[in-house]
């Protein structure tokens, strides 16, 4: 039997089974669907033209100038259509959206965009609420068929398609290696945030789909664009929890220890200016020790529990009253605008392959996502894949079992060294020196393991590394101090392939 299999228990992967529904699949989750989903942790909302005076061109527009000349302009403009329609989508699925007293739809204002157009849970639990609605109808689905605990080691490709999917997992068997055939397998694995020392993704962020695919013979787009949100709350947790963009919509401030604000000089939209801009500006207070705070005082006060409860509860865990106190903030990797190439139906350049979600790169974020798009995105292009895919439904899946070998946690000292290299070479700020360093460390981590779990993070790390290494400018997320201003020879996304990564290192440290 083969049929599709789903890799990834988040956003788009349930939202995909769902929309294939009643057409059977399989759900392929490292861990139990919504533990280790970054879209569980997102805390502004979806974007969505919705009210009056906005418009599907202006939320494309702001889109555009985000991304910093990178974006697809065609791909962006579909998906903001598309926006009210899966919006609708998931208050069918039960997703419980802010409304005022009449009912409609409460929207919000985040950095960068031009209009309130953000529909949230709950102030800052929109993305554990609609997680919530959609794990509920995934239980009560029987046409999918869910793995959990299982995570994806290779993608079989035969005569040039994929064949299936091989996959570890404990489902009746300790540490066996299973095989999964497929007709299609629909990659939705996540991020690449636990490649950093800082980052507010899960721990299961590390990478894997954009190795995989890269295995297979995938092109990658743009791996070099990296966000990092520029108010993570640092209080020395990993992953650090998320000060959300949201709270500077309601009008809190970014000050130094002395009280000072910072980006008003930086930027005329100040706190509100694109991600990358904040992002540096609160590096660099950090690098010049004079350090960086949220100042919700004036802005939020007193409703700062009722209007955002989970930045209050993770700030009062660590003895901080956001109330009375600034909130120590510092920069953390945040999401991957690069990812598997695929174009508007999220087809990648393998056949029988697709992505959807932060593992994917679809040209709607560019150089620098906008706030909110990244939930959008990853339900417009999972309900696209379905629809692309209902015609070819077929079976539900059992795995044949592979003879079991002996397999060792990865080792940890290997596997910190390699994030505190990427955060450190590869980070916010980076230049060709430190890029080389990351290349060369990369190369040495390889050598001191054979583990094929870090390997797989290796790989990720080196299609990142070697892209910001070739692209000799700076340009929204991708900031090089050596070459501190865009060019017109760089206006262009990056494609290449893992070979093309490898010789692109070779070359850099011959």
């Amino acid at each position: 039997m083969s049929g599709i299999v789903i890799v990834g228990g988040g956003l788009a992967g349930l939202f995909c089974a769902l929309e294939l529904a009643p057409h059977p699949v399989t759900i392929l989750a490292a861990a139990p669907i919504g533990e280790g989903a970054s879209s569980a942790w997102a805390q502004g909302g979806i974007a969505a033209a919705l009210s009056e005076g906005d418009s599907a061109e202006l939320h494309t527009r702001d889109t555009m100038i985000a991304g910093a000349g990178l974006v697809d302009e065609a791909v962006t403009r579909g998906m903001a259509q598309e926006a009210s329609e899966r919006v609708r989508d998931l208050l069918r699925y039960g997703v419980p959206f802010d409304r005022d007293l009449e009912g409609r739809l409460i929207q919000s204002r985040e950095a960068a965009h031009s209009a309130r157009r953000i529909v949230r849970v709950a102030g800052d639990r929109a993305g554990r609420a609609i997680m919530d609605a959609l794990i509920a109808k995934v239980h009560e689905t029987p046409s999918i068929t869910l793995y959990e605990g299982f995570v994806a080691e290779e993608l079989i490709v035969r005569e040039g398609r994929i064949a299936g999917v091989v996959a570890r997992g404990d489902h009746g068997f300790a540490d066996r290696a299973h095989f999964f055939r497929a007709s299609d397998v629909v990659l939705a694995t996540g991020g690449i945030g636990a490649l950093y020392a800082v980052t507010t993704n899960p721990p299961e962020a590390r990478g894997i789909g954009l190795a995989l695919a890269a295995r297979a013979g995938a092109i990658i787009a743009d791996p070099e664009f990296v966000q990092f949100h520029p108010t993570a709350i640092a209080i020395g947790r990993d992953p650090a929890p998320l000060a959300t963009e949201a709270l500077r919509g309601e009008g809190a401030t970014l000050i130094d220890a002395h009280g000072v604000r910072f980006m008003p000089p930086l930027h005329a939209d100040a706190e509100l200016a694109p991600r990358d801009i904040v992002a540096r500006g609160v590096f660099a207070q950090w690098q010049n020790g004079k350090g960086a705070f949220l100042d919700c005082r004036a802005a939020i006060g007193a409703a700062f529990d009722a209007k955002f409860p989970t930045v209050a509860a993770a700030c009062r865990s660590a003895g901080i009253d956001p109330v009375t106190t600034p909130i120590p903030v510092m920069p953390a990797e945040h999401y991957h605008m690069g990812g598997v190439k695929t174009d508007a139906q999220g087809r990648t350049s393998v056949p029988g392959l697709w992505a959807a979600g932060e593992v994917s790169s679809t040209g709607v974020h560019g150089a620098n996502r906008l706030a909110s798009n990244s939930l959008l995105e990853a339900v417009v292009f999972a309900s696209r894949i379905a629809q692309a895919l209902k015609h070819s439904a077929t079976d539900s899946i059992a795995p044949d079992k592979l003879t079991p070998d002996q397999r060792n946690d990865p080792p940890p000292a290997l596997i910190n060294a390699l994030r505190q290299t990427m955060s450190e070479h590869v980070g916010v700020i980076r230049d060709g020196a430190g890029l080389q360093t990351a290349l060369r460390d990369l190369a040495a981590f390889r050598r001191d393991t054979d583990d094929p779990a870090v390997h797989a993070m290796l790989d990720s790390a080196l299609l990142i590394t070697a892209a910001a290494f070739n692209r000799r400018e700076s340009r929204g997320g991708h900031w090089r101090s050596d070459y501190p201003h865009a060019s017109d020879a760089y206006a262009h996304r990056t494609f290449l392939t893992l070979n093309d990564a490898k010789a692109i290192a070779q070359e850099a440290l011959a």
